[in-house]
């Protein structure tokens, strides 16, 4: 590729042209060096703009910077490119003979059990083998990504991101540009949706770029159509699932292969994962090819793995009940596990069973027909379909700072963010219930890196890793609350034994005598302090392999925790999720009428933002089944739906009601707190759950996502 800006340049309005020949050259890619500065999740493996090889369509090749967007796009449409063309490798079936089978994800072992599954599938009483498909699906957050990057001299550097993750951003952006963590600041106070592409991505650095060379303040907002190439999305994947029972339908073996895709990136869609935790089967077998193609590179998409792969497990697990002749539900049930199959480790807390029987009641799956075709509205066929919902418990690293001044207000503050998940109502309620205070004297602080450092907003993490921290950190406070009133003569509570004193409504008492108080105003007050603050630290609980820096609160503040459960139980929440659809046999078109999703994800902190996520989620899983997917140019690998008018998403009349039940139990082991995540785990099931309504419905199996009319006459 060769750029000549010359006729861009004399534009009007223009300050600089940045591409590969006068960009900052950014620290070379070292992905060690990257995981130890806490910068591993880069969105792809190509610093921006370093030189002139285009790796897919829509990279990113230069960037103008002008007084306005308008005198940008002019001048930009004036820049000259020549290219050197070459086959680009684009279709997965045809690159399948060059892919290659990695061996590790996300620091587990990728290839389980190869070959293993042949003889017990070719020995067992029942068996089904079945190919399911998925297609390529794009985030499509309503908010696109934007940043604004300022620079402080030439050593600080201020980004206002739409970022899941500012301490990620921060530490990437320190990496790339050799600064010191602590002068790079990102903010990022709320972010419209993200779904997993908002981590780091190219034009983040860009913009830094173009603002160090403007020597002023840019602002760079993504299209619509830039977010189809350069901010990842979904791989396609072929799997194929084998199932091998004895003669009373008890798994005897599981197999469940993937082909997909990467470019850029070693991440792959981990479509496996739940096949390594679902149902008690002797042996189970999950493999990967990974092909590379010449497309934008692949990333996290909300339930990366699970949601492509519980639709082709749960579909054949459908297929395995129906072959011989039991309710899917009960099938699931005498099959069921409370161990992890792989570790043998005990769950944490596990209600699946529970799920199964709350959510078969609820929905009135006691009249489903096991033979197709028995049920009819008018014209429509009426069809029942369940799957099973799971989805990792994971916890990282995260440290909260609750400050109180002497006017008793009370201020939270840690480095996460809020993704439309609710964090700042449900900060604010741990911080109430923990110091005893109402909810509106609580300030919360979030979405900035110079903040107490938390993990960022995906893998369904933020809820059990913040909270734990934001708990120890009001409990340290008030422990020197009860310190300095027990040694201060004025106090009603002076000399008394702290294990005594109980706290509420923003006082300190005795406990049986109540009329033995003294308020957290007073205590302060006379100890002539304006505030009080701690700081707390908790450590990771499981594998989930998404981290933070080292915590800001020192030792002397807390002694970091470390659940010493990690080691004994496996932490995983369940669900199960079942439809209803409306088949129109003359045009093929299926209508989801109404779903009921019950879900095990330990305690609900707020009821109301905890049901909006699974609601969320099942729309999301509706899109999936019955109509996302994005197509390329077969000739040169680009994306043709580059729009939401072509790239199609459930609206108003495609969402049917959607009951949601939760059990409600709290876990344990994975905090004090109790809680688990549930931001991924909605989505997960359903499209499987929906291709089974239709089996049930029409007596067709639909193994290809989405589930379009033409399709159901193929």
């Amino acid at each position: 590729m060769a750029i000549d800006e010359a006729a861009a340049n004399k534009e009007p309005g223009v300050i600089t042209i940045i591409s590969y020949k006068n960009a900052f050259r950014l620290k070379p890619l070292d992905m060690q060096a990257q995981a130890k500065a806490g910068a591993a999740f880069l969105g792809e493996n190509l610093p921006p703009l370093q030189d002139n090889i285009v790796h897919y369509p829509g990279q990113f090749i230069a960037l103008v910077v002008a007084e306005t967007y308008e005198q940008a796009r002019a001048a930009a449409y004036k820049i000259k490119v020549r290219y050197t063309l070459e086959k680009a490798a684009v279709d997965l079936q045809a690159e399948l003979p060059n892919s290659k089978k990695p061996k590790m994800f996300m620091g587990e072992e990728a290839q389980v059990n190869d070959g293993k599954a042949a003889a017990p599938l070719a020995a067992s009483a029942q068996k089904v083998d079945h190919k399911y498909s998925t297609p390529a699906e794009h985030h499509h957050p309503m908010e696109p990504h934007a940043t604004v990057a300022v620079w402080e001299g030439t050593d600080k550097l201020k980004l206002y991101d739409a970022t899941q993750g500012v301490g990620l951003t921060s530490s990437i952006a320190a990496y790339f540009f050799g600064l010191k963590p602590e002068n790079v600041n990102v903010v990022a106070p709320f972010v419209g949706g993200g779904f997993g592409s908002k981590g780091l991505w190219l034009h983040t650095l860009i913009v830094a770029m173009a603002a160090k060379a403007a020597g002023r303040p840019v602002k760079l907002a993504l299209t619509r159509q830039m977010m189809q190439t350069n901010v990842g999305h979904r791989a396609a994947t072929i799997q194929r699932v084998a199932l091998g029972t004895d003669a009373g339908g008890k798994l005897s073996v599981m197999r469940h292969h993937t082909d997909t895709y990467n470019n850029l990136t070693q991440f792959f869609e981990p479509s496996g994962k739940q096949s390594l935790v679902l149902y008690q089967a002797p042996l189970r077998e999950v493999t990967y090819n990974v092909a590379h193609l010449d497309r934008s590179t692949p990333t996290f998409m909300r339930a990366p793995g699970e949601t492509p792969g519980t639709f082709a497990l749960e579909s054949a697990m459908d297929e395995m009940a129906y072959q011989l002749k039991i309710d899917p539900v009960e099938f699931r049930i005498m099959n069921h596990t409370a161990k992890d199959p792989m570790k043998g480790h005990d769950f944490s807390s596990e209600f699946l069973l529970d799920c199964y029987r709350t959510g078969a009641e609820r929905f009135g799956w006691s009249s489903r027909s096991m033979e197709p075709r028995q049920k009819r509205n008018g014209k429509y066929l009426v069809g029942y379909g369940m799957a099973t919902a799971t989805y990792p418990g994971g916890r990282s690293a995260a440290s909260v700072k609750v400050l109180m001044n002497s006017k008793g207000d009370v201020t939270v503050m840690t480095a996460s963010i809020d993704i439309g998940t609710g964090t700042y109502t449900v900060l604010a309620q741990t911080a109430a219930d923990a110091l005893g205070i109402p909810v509106d004297r609580i300030d919360v602080k979030i979405g900035d890196s110079s903040l107490p450092p938390a993990p960022l907003a995906g893998g369904s993490q933020t809820t059990a890793s913040i909270h734990p921290a934001a708990l120890d950190a009001c409990v340290l406070l008030r422990k020197e609350l009860t310190t300095m009133a027990v040694a201060d003569p004025d106090s009603k509570l002076n000399g008394r034994n702290p294990e005594e004193i109980g706290f509420a409504e923003g006082k300190l008492f005795l406990k049986g005598d109540e009329q033995k108080n003294d308020t957290y105003l007073n205590i302060l007050r006379r100890a002539k302090r304006n505030e009080i603050e701690a700081c707390a630290t908790t450590l990771p609980v499981s594998g989930a392999g998404l981290t933070v820096p080292s915590a800001l609160c020192t030792p002397s503040q807390t002694p970091p925790e470390q659940n010493s459960d990690i080691k004994q139980y496996a932490f995983h929440s369940f669900g199960a999720q079942f439809a209803e659809v409306w088949v129109d046999e003359d045009f093929g078109t299926i209508r989801v009428k109404r779903f009921t999703s019950v879900q095990d994800v330990g305690r609900i902190m707020n009821e109301k933002t905890a049901r909006s996520q699974v609601i969320g989620g099942v729309i999301f899983g509706i899109g999936a089944a019955l109509m996302e997917a994005t197509d390329y140019d077969k000739r040169w690998g680009n994306p043709v739906t580059r729009t939401l008018a072509d790239y199609h998403v459930p609206v108003h009349l495609d969402v049917p009601p959607i009951d949601v039940h939760f059990i409600g139990k709290p876990d344990p082991h994975i905090s004090p707190i109790g809680a688990r995540g549930i931001g991924e785990i909605g989505i997960t099931g359903v499209s499987a759950a929906i291709a089974n309504a239709v089996f049930n419905a029409t007596g067709k199996r639909l193994r290809d996502l989405p589930l379009t009319p033409e399709k159901f006459f193929d």
